[in-house]
């Protein structure tokens, strides 16, 4: 890995550049387990209301059965490079209780509104409890930019 020139941020600098990519960003993988089944992760289309992750997803899938059974996640935005990781548990909604807010930001930002579909869907919040932020490996010290769901400064 190239870390020539990496000059560390600071945990604000950090927590900034995190809560903008969450506010901008499309994707996020999500990972899931089942006591029976073991791990699992998948992408999902996500927006951020300034607290928490919404995601969607089929309510059959093995996403929302393993939230449904443990709730603790893991979710990644997908750069390997510019790397935050967010951890917390998941709240699920189904597609006619999710709080009308959260689903009008969804649906705003894909275009797309799952509320009007066949079939049923999962809503996903997850409010992080830890938050871990680095560039390469010269800020691998102080990645933890969230701890017990405060931003540290």
């Amino acid at each position: 890995m190239e870390t020539t020139g990496i000059v560390p941020r600071q945990t604000a600098e950090r927590m900034r550049d995190a809560l903008e990519r969450l506010a901008t960003e499309r994707d996020v993988w999500v990972s899931t387990a089942h006591p029976d089944h073991g791990p699992h992760q998948v992408p999902l289309w996500f927006s951020w209301d300034g607290q928490a992750v919404w995601m969607c997803t089929s309510a059959t899938s093995v996403t929302a059965r393993n939230v449904r059974e443990e709730p603790r996640v893991r979710l990644a935005l997908p750069d390997t490079f510019d790397v935050v990781l967010l951890q917390g548990e998941a709240e699920c909604f189904a597609d006619q209780e999710v709080p009308e807010g959260a689903a009008e930001a969804f649906a705003d930002k894909f275009g797309w509104d799952p509320r009007r579909e066949d079939g049923s869907f999962l809503y996903i919040r997850v409010a992080p409890r830890t938050v871990r932020a680095w560039r390469g490996e010269p800020e691998l010290r102080g990645r933890v930019i969230m701890r017990e769901g405060m931003w540290l400064e």
